[in-house]
């Protein structure tokens, strides 16, 4: 069987609530991410962080959960300096994994099963990709690939559009196109959450119940 993990991977906040020191709603944010990660059955849980934030990816792991300190990051498709996927694929496959998801750290009330079904396709394509929701556009929750990740696979960070790994692989359907789910990057995505949904406990509270 091939050894999958979920890395989520952390970078910095662009917005937060009026209000809310913006580490304390990074730090919130991804540890709801995180504790999702680490209990999702038939894959491993890990986090990849630049040496930036390295201290926020030590305070929200779990015991034994492994921190994959990545190089350096460049701007990215927002402008902002972010880490890129290709780190963290590289990361985790210099640890042995097949298959890997990179997440984003910015999707607190995600599904477990939305991160299933980025993982599913990889027994037939090399790669899969989930939208953030609501605009395609608008970047990715996360990409998902076959461990080492193919030549053609653009290290983009998870603000950039799919369609850029669409356009660069060799046959349109190397590349899945999974369920997505929203991101918290603005007021809009935050009027989205629903109280009734159980998790993001942090986040909940953070914002006042």
């Amino acid at each position: 069987m091939a050894r999958r993990v979920v890395v989520v991977l952390l970078g910095p906040v662009a917005w937060a609530p009026p209000g809310t020191d913006p580490a304390t709603w990074q730090a919130a944010l991804a540890e709801d991410v995180v504790d999702l990660v680490a209990t999702l059955n038939h894959v491993a849980p890990a986090i990849a962080a630049t040496a930036a934030d390295r201290s926020l990816a030590d305070a929200v792991a779990w015991p034994g959960m492994p921190v994959y300190e990545l190089p350096p990051p460049t701007a990215g498709a927002a402008g902002r300096v972010v880490p890129t996927v290709g780190a963290a694929f590289a990361a985790a496959a210099a640890d042995g994994y097949d298959q890997a998801a990179v997440v984003a750290a910015d999707a607190p009330d995600v599904p477990g099963l939305i991160l299933g079904k980025l993982l599913r396709p990889l027994t037939s394509r090399p790669v899969a990709v989930a939208p953030a929701e609501p605009d395609a556009a608008r970047g990715l929750l996360g990409v998902a690939a076959r461990l080492p990740a193919a030549e053609w696979l653009p290290d983009l960070d998870l603000d950039a559009d799919a369609a850029l790994i669409r356009a660069a692989a060799p046959r349109p359907g190397d590349v899945a196109v999974t369920p997505g789910w929203r991101r918290l990057r603005g007021p809009a995505d935050l009027a989205t959450l629903d109280p009734r949904v159980e998790g993001w406990d942090t986040t909940r509270a953070l914002l006042g119940g």
